[in-house]
């Protein structure tokens, strides 16, 4: 590989490498950090700049959607839009009950909570609020932040065998039910509707991936995968501005799996036996509470009460998975963030002859206005050619 191929490696996924080695510097700098036994208010400091990223990108959040649904609305007509939603709601639907699916069978084989809960830890912080809050707050750009958000995380748990035993297994079986979905049932999905390679749609999102991977928040990933669809995979700009900002608020696959797992997994540790209409209670809550969920970091944790709550199951015991949560979290949002992209590069193919109408339709308006200019055009020119007679034509 010569050196201008280098350079230009660089400059296309410069922002791609810096973020992943911000990822990895920040869970080894929370390792080493660890041993100087931090408080919660310096592990608040520490994080600062992290929480800095989070607020400036989530400032950018609504104007972004209302802004993108308002351009894609506009260029697209009634009738098409109307094809469009409709298409990228039975997608959305499709594939969270999946996920949710799933969830349900990797919980019910691996069976993580079994041996019940004494041996859980149960943490829970109050700190009173100092002056240096308020001037952070006052305050509240991109891979120096995501280092700090990683690095904070892990410095903030206090202790590390928590990870071990039943959530240790919990851990793995949502990695498990993620990948699963992640990597077989969406691409699968998108092969066999486009007829298309997945993988080599995927390879164009990295960036808005590890974006997703670093901030856990799928709208505050929406400016970078708007860039990922548009710019390097090629996705016509009157889907993705329609499809991506609806998919970014209600399309939360990784989070309707995880809800519907994590439910049964506190049934597991409290010994509660779920019968199967319990198990049907769990799947249509959860569906409907990862619609509900907002599209910022721990968001499940909230609409987990609604689902708990459908069961009969206790919403304190929430706590016994906050230790693994923003790990966890990440790796949903990056589910997320790829199942709106799919269901994007899905709808614009099932969306193609509107968009081929809607493109012939503009040439000919185009066509219709230089005809239309044409007989101005003549009268013009024939007005200029003629010329006054000189005064030896006059005698």
């Amino acid at each position: 590989m010569s050196t201008e191929d280098m350079m230009k490696f660089m400059k296309n996924n410069g922002f791609v490498l810096f973020t992943v080695v911000a990822v990895i510097v920040g869970i080894i700098l929370g390792f080493c950090l660890r041993d100087y036994q931090m408080n919660f208010r310096q592990i608040k400091y520490f994080s600062f700049p992290g929480e800095l990223l989070m607020r400036m990108l989530q400032m950018l959040v609504m104007p972004l959607i209302i802004s993108s649904l308002v351009t894609g609305m506009a260029a697209l007509d009634s009738k098409a839009s109307g094809k469009m939603g409709l298409r990228a709601v039975i997608y959305y639907t499709t594939t969270t009950v999946l996920a949710v699916i799933i969830g349900i069978i990797m919980v019910l084989i691996i069976h993580p909570g079994g041996g019940g809960k004494e041996m859980m830890h149960r943490e829970g912080k109050i700190e009173e609020v100092h002056s240096a809050d308020a001037f952070m707050d006052l305050v509240r750009y991109a891979p120096i932040g995501i280092l700090f958000l990683i690095a904070g995380k892990i410095v903030e748990m206090e202790d590390m065998t928590v990870v071990g035993g039943q959530l240790g297994m919990y851990t793995i079986t949502v990695i498990v039910g993620l990948l699963i979905h992640a990597l077989i049932v969406l691409p699968l999905l998108y092969f066999f509707i486009t007829h298309k390679n997945p993988f080599v749609f995927i390879g164009g999102l990295v960036q808005a991936l590890v974006t997703a991977l670093g901030t856990s928040s799928s709208s505050a990933t929406l400016p970078i995968t708007f860039r990922c669809l548009e710019d390097k995979i090629g996705l016509d700009k009157r889907i993705t501005r329609f499809v991506l900002p609806v998919g970014a608020t209600i399309n939360m696959d990784g989070t309707a799996l995880y809800e519907a797992l994590a439910a049964i997994f506190i049934a597991q540790v409290n010994n509660f036996e779920l019968n199967f209409g319990q198990i049907l209670t769990i799947s249509i809550t959860a569906t409907a509470a990862s619609i509900g969920a907002a599209g910022i970091p721990q968001a499940g944790l909230v609409t987990m009460v609604i689902v708990l709550t459908s069961v009969g199951l206790p919403t304190d015991d929430i706590t016994l998975i906050i230790a693994v949560d923003w790990f966890l979290d990440r790796l949903r949002t990056m589910t997320n963030v790829l199942g709106d992209s799919l269901g994007a590069g899905i709808v614009e193919h099932l969306s193609r002859q509107e968009l081929q109408k809607m493109d012939a339709e503009a040439g000919n308006s185009v066509i219709e206005e230089k005809e239309m200019k044409k007989p101005y055009q003549l009268i013009r020119q024939d007005s200029e050619n003629e010329k006054p007679m000189d005064s030896e034509t006059k005698m």
